[in-house]
C-alpha cells in the first residue's frame, strides 16, 4: 500500500475483536489487537474509510512520533522537536487531550498543559505570533498518550468521539450509546439475514444500527464533520470518492426490524431518529408492552435489547426479569434473543440458562450480554412456567 502509515484505533472494552475484524474486511494492514486499541496500517483514504465506516470504533489517531521521557522538561523539550507548522497555522486552533498510565507522570491536565506550552513557545520564537487553544472546536485535536517513559504524539482524525453519528437529536433517559449498540448487535452475530427485534427500543438506537449493518451503511454517514476536514493536507475529492465507493457497497435487506417501546414518548422520539438516519424504509417503530406480545411469524428472529437495570427507571428488579424470561419462553420460540445488563443479580430472575455470557462495559459500569437460545417446539418452552 502506497504512502501508507501507522493508525490506532481507540474501542471500548470487549470489543477489540469485534473492530481489528471490521478493519481488516474494509482493507487494513497489519491489523494488531491491543487494550481497547486496535492498530493497523493504511493510507489517507483509508483515513477517511476508517472514520466512515467503522462500527465500533471511537477515535481513529494517526501517531506522528514518539519518544522515551523521564520528567516534564524532557516532554517540553520533545514536543519542541515537532514541526508544527506542518500541521497547524497561526491563525489555526488547537486543543489537546492526554491520557497517562505511568509512575512517572501521574496527572493528565497537566501534561496538556505543558504541551500546550511547549507548542506556543515555539511558535512564537519562530513567528513573534502563537495559535490558540479552543477546547470545544478546534483546528487541529492532538492526542498525547504517555505510557510508562514512553509518550506518542497523535493527531485526532475523528474529533469528536465517533459515537456522535449525527442521527440521534432525540434521547430517553440513560440512552445506549451507538458505539456500544453496534458493538453488541456485531458480537450477538447479528448479520441482517433474518428478521430483528429490539423490544424496549427506548429512542431507537438498537435498531438503528440493526439497520446499518443489515444494510452495510457506512456508520458514520449522517456525521456532521470529522476533525480530518480542517487538515492542512485535507483532500475533498479523495473523501468524496471513498464516501461514493462505500455507498455503492451497500446491499438490500428483505426482512423486518422493529423497535418497540410501551412509552408513547420513546416512540416518538425513536421515530425522529429513525427518519434522521433515512431509514424508515427498513425500521419500524411501535408502542407496545414486549411482555403483551408473541413472535409474529414463523422463522428465525433476533433479539437484542438493553433492558433497564438501574435506579434511574423505577422496576421492580426481580419481577421484571422474570417477566423478561417468561415472555421469552412462551412467546418466542425459534428466536435468539440477547440482552446487556449492568445488574449481575438481576440475571439469576430470568429462570433460563445463558448459552453465552460476555463481559462489556455501559459507561463505567462493568456489564454483561447474555444469550437465550429459545428452540421452537421444545417440550420446556410448552410445560414451564
Amino acid at each position: 500500500m502506497s504512502n501508507s502509515f501507522k493508525m490506532v484505533a481507540k474501542t471500548l472494552f470487549g470489543f477489540e475483536e469485534v473492530l481489528a475484524r471490521e478493519l481488516r474486511n474494509l482493507g487494513a494492514q497489519k491489523v494488531e489487537i491491543g487494550n481497547r486499541v486496535v492498530s493497523f496500517y493504511g493510507d489517507t483514504g483509508f483515513m477517511y474509510k476508517a472514520n466512515l465506516c467503522c462500527r465500533t470504533a471511537i477515535k481513529i489517531l494517526k501517531p506522528i512520533t514518539s519518544r522515551r521521557i523521564k520528567n516534564e522538561q524532557g516532554l517540553y523539550d520533545f514536543i519542541q522537536t515537532i514541526e508544527w507548522k506542518e500541521y497547524l497555522s497561526i491563525d489555526d486552533t488547537f486543543s489537546i487531550h492526554a491520557t497517562v498510565n505511568s509512575t512517572l507522570f501521574t496527572h493528565s491536565q497537566f501534561i496538556a498543559l505543558k504541551t500546550k506550552d511547549a507548542i506556543v513557545d515555539k511558535f512564537r520564537k519562530e513567528t513573534g505570533k502563537r495559535p490558540n487553544v479552543d477546547i470545544e472546536h478546534p483546528d487541529l485535536s492532538i492526542d498525547v498518550h504517555i505510557q510508562q517513559d514512553v509518550c506518542t504524539v497523535s493527531l485526532d482524525s475523528s474529533g469528536g468521539s465517533l459515537h456522535h453519528r449525527g442521527y440521534r437529536t432525540a434521547t430517553n433517559i440513560a440512552p445506549i450509546n451507538e458505539v456500544l449498540a453496534a458493538g453488541l448487535l456485531l458480537l450477538s452475530g447479528w448479520d441482517g439475514q433474518c428478521d430483528f427485534l429490539d423490544p424496549m427500543c427506548g429512542s431507537g438506537t438498537m435498531a438503528i444500527e440493526a439497520a446499518m449493518i443489515a444494510c452495510n451503511i457506512p456508520a458514520n454517514l449522517n456525521r456532521k464533520e470529522f476533525a480530518f476536514e480542517k487538515w492542512l493536507d485535507w483532500d475533498m475529492d479523495l473523501f468524496e470518492k471513498i464516501e461514493e465507493s462505500c455507498l455503492n457497497k451497500t446491499r438490500d435487506f428483505h426482512h423486518s426490524i422493529i423497535g418497540m417501546d410501551k412509552a408513547p414518548s420513546a416512540v416518538r422520539k425513536a421515530n425522529v431518529n429513525v427518519e434522521n438516519a433515512n431509514l424508515t424504509d427498513f425500521v419500524k417503530i411501535r408502542e407496545g408492552d414486549f411482555f403483551e406480545t408473541t413472535k409474529e411469524k414463523e422463522g428465525q428472529l433476533h433479539i437484542v435489547f438493553n433492558p433497564p437495570y438501574d435506579e434511574r427507571l423505577e422496576i421492580n428488579i426481580e419481577e421484571f426479569y422474570s417477566q423478561i424470561g417468561d415472555t421469552l419462553k412462551q412467546n418466542y420460540p425459534g428466536t435468539n434473543a440477547w440482552f446487556i445488563t449492568g445488574n449481575l443479580e438481576a440475571l439469576k430472575y430470568v429462570g433460563l440458562r445463558p448459552s453465552r455470557k460476555i463481559k462489556v462495559f455501559n459507561g463505567k459500569l462493568e456489564a454483561r450480554l447474555v444469550k437465550y437460545e429459545m428452540y421452537a417446539g421444545s417440550k420446556k418452552a410448552k410445560y414451564q412456567k
